[in-house]
C-alpha cells in the first residue's frame, strides 16, 4: 500500500476577505503546492486584467488539512518587470 499524498489547501485572501478552498490538492511536497499556487494567481490575475481589476496585492494562503498556514503566495511576487 502506497504512502497517501497530503492535502495542501490554496485560500484566496484580500482585504475584502478569505475566499476558502474547500476541496484542496493532494500533492507531493510543499514546492509543489508553492508551484500550483504561482499558476493559480497568475490564471486569477489574468482573467481579473481582462476584466480591467488589478488583484495584485492578494495573496494564496497554503494550508494544510488541520488549517495549519504553511506558506504565503503574494500574487505581485508570481510575475517579474517586463524590463
Amino acid at each position: 500500500m502506497g504512502r497517501l499524498m497530503p492535502r495542501f489547501y490554496f485560500n484566496v485572501v484580500s482585504d475584502s476577505g478569505t475566499v476558502v478552498d474547500p476541496d484542496g490538492s493532494e500533492l507531493a511536497t510543499i514546492e509543489d503546492a508553492r508551484r500550483e499556487a504561482v499558476q493559480d494567481a497568475r490564471a486569477l490575475m489574468s482573467q481579473a486584467i481582462l476584466s480591467g481589476k488589478d488583484i495584485s496585492a492578494r495573496k494564496i494562503y497554503i494550508c494544510d488539512e488541520q488549517g495549519t498556514l504553511l506558506l504565503i503566495v503574494p500574487f505581485a511576487d508570481t510575475i517579474r518587470s517586463a524590463d
